[in-house]
């Protein structure tokens, strides 16, 4: 997969802005550390499901660097482009969804929106239906892991576009 550029110079598209600050260059060791919590939360987690979680926490925080990135990466993974469309209406389109999946869809909406404080215990309970203890635990951590890599791309402004699929494996 390559990166999107603009081609056709009679169709001006809008100038690339540069990010606000290189935050892992800045602070290694904290990048570092979100790499190890990465790779562990997102360990005997179905590689597909976790692009999925990561896509649609990423729709909800508008980060474009994760939405590129985990796009390229589920494209590459062997998800369909279809799936990946129908996240951002995943309640309108449970058809393309396992149930398990969407559990783990909604999980993910309810820790990534926090707006009332908790998340719901049948939300809770319904994931908890389709995922053992120990697995429900690493989709919990990589529900907040992705979250927390958003919060870093959104607000340095980290630019989409130039990730390669696998680059950060």
């Amino acid at each position: 997969m390559t990166t999107t550029t603009n081609t056709d110079p009679t169709v001006p598209y809008a100038p690339e802005q540069a990010p606000r600050l290189d935050w892992a260059a800045l602070a290694p060791d904290v990048f570092k550390a979100m790499v190890r919590l990465d790779a562990a939360a997102r360990e005997g987690l179905d590689p597909k499901l976790l692009e999925l979680v990561k896509i649609r926490a990423s729709q909800i925080n508008h980060c474009a660097l994760c939405l590129d990135m985990h796009s390229k990466d589920a494209l590459a993974a062997g998800e369909s482009v279809e799936r990946i469309i129908q996240l951002s209406a995943w309640e309108e389109s449970r058809h393309f969804y396992t149930e398990k999946e969407l559990a783990a869809l909604e999980l993910t909406e309810a820790v990534t929106v926090l707006t009332d404080g908790f998340v719901p215990d049948e939300v809770y309970e319904r994931a908890a239906k389709h995922f053992e203890e120990a697995e429900l635990a690493r989709l919990i951590a990589a529900i907040t892991v992705i979250n927390a890599w958003n919060r870093f791309g959104v607000t340095c402004r980290r630019t989409p576009g130039h990730y390669q699929p696998g680059q950060h494996a």
